[in-house]
């Protein structure tokens, strides 16, 4: 063996090293929790159910005040 070509096959060791420490660093996918998601899911419907019964509230209002108003 030449001195060459353990220089080469060194060099070459070296990088792939130093490849495989970038990829350690690289960031690791985030799991996705499905309790996260599905508590995420009941306060978009909490909400929703909020704003509904708010607006059937405002509606039903309306109807009475009006009622009241056309029986005087």
């Amino acid at each position: 063996m030449s001195g060459e070509h353990i220089t080469k096959n060194s060099v070459e060791a070296h990088n792939l090293e130093g490849e495989l420490h970038s990829l350690k660093d690289l960031p690791q996918k985030k799991r996705v929790d499905i309790n996260v998601l599905l508590s995420k899911v009941r306060l978009a419907q909490k909400k929703e159910k909020i704003e509904s019964t708010i607006f059937f509230g405002l509606v039903a209002a309306v109807i009475v005040v009006t009622g009241v108003i056309v029986s005087i």
